[in-house]
């Protein structure tokens, strides 16, 4: 954790954007489109109404403190993964913990084959939406044919009333191996600086954020080389090499989640907003508290056995300040 700037208490000129991987958030619902069985009552993981609305409730409840010690407000914008679909998404802002702040929602159907998409969810009384579209990631399988994966989500908007673009990400696994899978997160990275072109194309000085589960760390070469440039700045590198992480992995901490600015953030001549401070939520209560997992984070299923945690990433988050 880092800061360039202290903050007395909460403070009405301070805004938080947040992403958060929220793990398989899957309704009790069969799509015969998708591959979503286990995730239903009668499905290997026996999900039901009780544990769908549990998670639901736990995510909500994060949600509303992130940036809550430095903020007056809830989140301006949370960047999401590992959601099945729009209606899951009205049910978490729907929550007792959300539905005072008034969340609206991004959210397009990917063609990824479990059927998990991105989404960004906005506060209306600080965000008014513009535009939005998604751009997909072509990728080829074993034999040549298309390997579905999650698009690219492209939001344009005004954050109190500055003009700002936000691409939410959730790159290509490393489960046939990290060496094996690197070459699909080049290319999500190449997919990402093509869509900022087209942005500074169109918007001189555009100020543009990047968040997602990359799958890679800030220091792995599709981050570093092929996404992060001479125009862009990356918390998340400082955060990892201070031992921060958002996921564990055979006993190593990693940092996939992560929050991307272009450098005009720190210009105060540019703009209305600046970037001011990064940090992971890890509180006590995300965690696991005993046992050979203790310290990760506290998920809602190891394999088929259900915990019922939250999920198996920390949600990440930064402040701006206006000025």
């Amino acid at each position: 954790m880092f800061s360039y700037f202290k903050f007395p208490g909460k403070n009405k000129q301070v805004y938080t954007i947040a992403f958060y991987n929220l793990e398989n958030l899957f309704d009790t619902i069969n799509d015969p489109e998708t591959l979503d069985d286990n995730f239903t009552p009668k499905g290997r993981k026996a999900w039901n109404t009780k544990r769908y609305k549990r998670k639901l409730n736990k995510l909500g409840n994060v949600i509303a403190q992130l940036g809550a010690d430095r903020s007056h407000f809830s989140p301006a914008i949370i960047g999401v993964v590992e959601v099945e679909n729009q209606t899951v998404l009205t049910d978490l802002v729907a929550t007792n913990y959300l539905k005072k702040h008034h969340y609206g929602i991004v959210h397009y159907d990917s063609p990824d084959e479990r059927g998990i998409d991105v989404a960004l969810l906005y506060k209306k009384e600080l965000f008014k939406l513009l535009h939005s579209e998604t751009f997909p990631l072509y990728l080829e399988g074993k034999n040549g044919d298309r390997d579905y994966t999650r698009d690219v989500l492209l939001v344009k908007g005004n954050l109190n009333g500055e003009l700002i673009y936000v691409l939410v990400n959730h790159w290509p696994s490393r489960r046939s191996g990290e060496d094996k899978t690197e070459g699909k997160r080049i290319k999500a990275a190449e997919l990402n600086s093509f869509i900022v072109e087209k942005i500074n194309s169109e918007t001189e000085n555009a100020k543009i954020i990047i968040m997602g589960d990359f799958n890679d760390d800030p220091s792995n070469v599709s981050v570093k080389k092929h996404l992060v440039n001479n125009t862009f700045y990356n918390p998340m590198e400082r955060l990892i090499n201070t031992g921060n992480g958002t996921l564990n992995y055979k006993k190593t901490w990693h940092l996939f989640d992560q929050i991307i600015f272009s450098k005009n953030f720190f210009n105060k001549e540019v703009g209305t907003h600046s970037f001011k401070y990064a940090e992971v939520f890890d509180r006590y209560f995300l965690k696991e508290w005993k046992g050979k997992y203790k310290g990760n984070p506290f998920r809602t299923y190891i394999g088929k056995w259900y915990q019922g945690g939250f999920s198996d990433h920390f949600p990440v988050y930064v402040y701006l300040k206006k000025h």
